[in-house]
């Protein structure tokens, strides 16, 4: 493959990612206006919906799901970086690419490939909230669960690239 084409595919991967997640993030502005919305409810009105309870968390766990290839893109992921701070771009991207080889990809496609039948039976049943006036949407949320593997997967792959032409560039 040439040093042109996996860089075109980072950047679609990148963009791809970045285009999920200022869709997500408005997922949380959501979540905080439903939240006051079912605090107003409850304390003022005495009312409660447990679909509106559980819309909450279905958006809580979209915004966790699909926001993490974004935090690894930008770099913002929990790091312990005692010594890898202190180190050369060369030996950060040559870590990078160790984690990202040996332990991003295996443990995401790993994720992916326990979650398939667990998802699909589950879209089979179309499972819906065992709480009775919840969402009859459990099967979505369960479906995040791939969706999480598919995008964290090929943002690996895009660090993968970005890592691998740093390499390239140093030499």
């Amino acid at each position: 493959m040439s040093k042109t084409f996996l860089q075109s595919l980072q950047v679609g991967i990148d963009r791809a990612n970045d285009t999920l997640s200022r869709i997500v993030s408005w997922f949380t502005l959501l979540m905080v206006l439903i939240t006051c919305l079912i605090v107003i409810l409850r304390y003022v009105f005495n009312m409660g919906w447990i679909a509106m309870q559980e819309s909450v968390m279905y958006l809580h766990a979209a915004v966790f799901m699909l926001g993490a290839a974004h935090t690894l893109r930008v770099n913002e992921h929990v790091r312990v970086d005692v010594i890898y701070r202190t180190l050369s771009p060369q030996k950060q991207a040559l870590i990078d690419l160790g984690g990202s080889l040996f332990l991003l990809l295996p443990v995401n496609l790993f994720i992916f490939a326990m979650s398939v039948e667990y998802v699909v039976n589950s879209w089979q049943l179309l499972e819906g909230s065992p709480e009775a006036g919840g969402l009859p949407f459990v099967f979505i949320l369960k479906s995040l669960l791939l969706m999480f593997a598919f995008t964290m997967t090929l943002q690996g792959i895009a660090e993968i690239i970005r890592q691998s032409l740093t390499l390239i560039r140093e030499e």
